[in-house]
């Protein structure tokens, strides 16, 4: 069966090398995939470089686990190191938002909570999947984005463009 998904991808350390890396094991490991504008973003509750920031959606016939671990290994894979910051660089963040529109709490809580308040991970679900319905608040991502207070965070659209090399 089947299963769509919403995974959102995160750099700020060689941020375009990264980024397509991430793209690229994401397209080898699912179909479909799709890619919302890439959005640049300050850092998030450390001081550091800005973000990279979009959200791909793709059909996989994975498990919720097993989804995770694939993003895990591309991490892995693209030097992501695991720290006890919650908030620090990365080279590579990719994080399951949404398996189909399932309410989970194991092997991890989907939808994910960022999604209702981070602006780097709604404005590109709001420009991908505009009329989707979040789950939870029964709320498509554009109304949520038209909702969202903008004052709160700084986004802009990136400079880049996909090198998919693995076509």
């Amino acid at each position: 069966m089947s299963h769509f998904i919403l995974i959102s991808v995160g750099s700020n350390i060689d941020k375009t090398a990264n980024t397509n890396a991430g793209l690229n094991g994401i397209a080898e490991a699912f179909d479909n995939v799709q890619l919302s504008p890439v959005y640049e973003s300050e850092s998030v509750g450390f001081k550091g470089d800005t973000f990279f920031n979009l959200v791909v959606s793709a059909q996989t016939d994975a498990s919720v686990k097993r989804v995770c671990e694939i993003l895990k290994k591309i991490e892995d894979e693209n030097g992501r190191i695991r720290g006890t910051q919650k908030f620090a660089p990365r080279t590579l963040d990719l994080d399951l938002l949404i398996f189909d529109e399932r309410v989970i709490d194991k092997p991890i809580i989907l939808p994910r909570d960022e999604i209702l308040y981070n602006a780097f991970v709604l404005r590109p679900l709001a420009d991908l999947v505009p009329k989707h319905i979040h789950p939870v608040v029964k709320k498509t991502y554009q109304t949520l984005w038209q909702q969202y207070d903008k004052q709160k965070q700084n986004l802009w659209v990136a400079d880049y463009a996909w090198s998919n090399t693995r076509k």
